[in-house]
């Protein structure tokens, strides 16, 4: 039986990383993924081809809409959405294989097959074809990610009833895509579908889009997508989804309690994702779960079980790829001995949609909520000359400071390249610099991040000089 001093299970961005910073510390490292590719949801069926169909279809898009006023005439414009989705499986294959050259590169031993604790230091390895390989381990990472969520009621069809996975390899465009869910998954693959013509209507059980976000984000996200042909029934409970041939029926409660029914071709269900744990073995290791599934650690990510630890979207917090990387890194220095560094409050959330929406640190609401006394500033798109340049005007930056200290305690953007620059202020977060710092730096003008300054300059007294 071969020994391992850590080993890895789940080769997503959280568990690949971690296996790469153990093996740079000297561990002898092994990393199990149960499919035939490495790199998790993320790389396979999640961030990269979300981000590559978003590209393709703003594209299309900017082509259809925008082209003319930059001088630009076509004729003839057509969807081919068969090479779109070849792009995108492209795009997902070099990724994957790049992950698994890292692995090379690092002599990280590669198991494939479903891994499963036959104790606290032991794993047993069950591949597709029945046969088993047993392993022993100083030390264990759990990275098992997450999986897509569904109401009570809902069968997914994987069809015309679906989930994100689905939605990545349609052969069609949707006539009219009802998507369940106001949240980052339900936009961003709405849009990509609105962009490519078809009809677009989400149905959301809150009375916000994105609800995890400072309010003055959705609410402009809203406005936006709307411009695009997105239809919002807000503060809408699904009751149940039926599929009969090509068309299916969402029905639901509005605000008033009253029955409503949305027809369309195809529905996409995103209401979040829950931990994947399923035949883990966590019982024969000891390990805990806690109410909602998800593995229960301590602030070192350690579970009950001395030497196991979790990270990712099996443990608490957002579910963020580079929350999961940071948590990797994390795990793996602190079992080398170091002492390492985690801020959970600036780690950044992005919507990529167009134009972007990006957050760091506290937002309004919570402010409010802690009676913490702030001042706010922000700055308009539509005022910046490079927004203008590219006609991407929609949007904002808000800077949240503290009244006192004027320290730095929230940013919240929307606006061309957020997902970008929301790097700026995790920066400014970290190194807990005030509004008044970012103020008095230059930015290289024209340039999208001269909107950070002019948001931090109305946050120190209201002079921002181009509004």
């Amino acid at each position: 039986m071969e020994k391992f001093d850590v080993t890895i299970i789940g080769s997503g961005p959280g568990g690949y990383v971690a296996a790469i910073r153990c093996a740079q510390l000297g561990m002898k490292t092994a990393i199990i993924e149960r499919y035939p590719t490495l790199g998790g949801t993320c790389l396979n069926v999640g961030c990269i081809p979300s981000k590559a169909l978003l590209d393709s279809s703003e594209h299309f898009y900017n082509a259809s809409h925008n082209f003319k006023a930059h001088g630009i005439e076509l004729k003839s414009l057509k969807v081919d959405l068969a090479q779109m989705i070849k792009r995108k499986a492209d795009v997902v294959k070099q990724t994957c294989d790049g992950i698994s050259f890292l692995m090379k590169k690092n002599k990280i031993t590669v198991f494939t097959g479903h891994a499963s604790f036959t104790g606290k230091n032991s794993i047993e390895i069950t591949t597709a074809e029945g046969s088993k390989t047993p392993l022993e381990t100083g030390k264990t990472i759990i990275a098992t990610g997450s999986k897509p969520s569904t109401l009570p009621g809902i069968a997914i069809d994987k069809k015309r009833i679906i989930t994100s996975t689905e939605a990545l390899t349609l052969s069609e465009i949707p006539t009219h895509l009802i998507i369940i869910g106001g949240g980052v998954i339900g936009l961003e693959l709405g849009s990509v579908y609105a962009r490519l013509g078809a009809k677009v209507s989400v149905v959301e059980f809150t009375d916000a889009l994105i609800g995890t976000m400072d309010r003055s984000l959705g609410k402009e996200l809203q406005k936006v997508l709307k411009k695009e042909g997105f239809e919002f029934y807000l503060k809408h409970k699904v009751t149940g989804v039926t599929g009969k041939g090509k068309e299916v029926t969402v029905t639901a409660l509005n605000e008033k309690g009253e029955a409503v029914e949305f027809k369309g071709d195809y529905c996409l269900v995103a209401v979040g994702r829950k931990p994947y744990t399923d035949n883990l073995g966590l019982d024969k290791a000891g390990v805990k779960l806690d109410v909602r599934g998800k593995i229960e650690t301590n602030e070192q990510l350690q579970t009950n079980v001395e030497g196991i630890y979790a990270i990712g979207d099996v443990v608490k917090g957002a579910m963020l790829a580079h929350k999961a990387e940071e948590e990797g890194v994390f795990v793996a220095e602190l079992i080398a001995g170091q002492k390492p560094h985690l801020n959970y409050n600036t780690i950044p959330g992005v919507v990529y949609t167009w134009p972007e929406v990006a957050s760091v640190g506290y937002t309004e609401e919570q402010l409010q909520e802690q009676g913490r006394k702030y001042r706010s500033g922000s700055f308009p798109f539509k005022a910046s000359g490079r927004a203008r340049a590219s006609m991407d005007t929609d949007g904002f930056i808000k800077v949240l400071a503290d009244e006192k200290t004027d320290e730095i305690l929230g940013v919240h953007m929307i606006g061309p390249r957020a997902a970008d620059m929301i790097a700026e202020a995790v920066i400014a977060m970290e190194f807990r610099a005030s509004a008044e710092d970012i103020a008095r730096m230059s930015h290289a003008h024209p340039t999208y991040t001269e909107a950070m300054k002019e948001a931090c300059l109305d946050a120190t007294g209201k002079r921002a000089l181009h509004i």
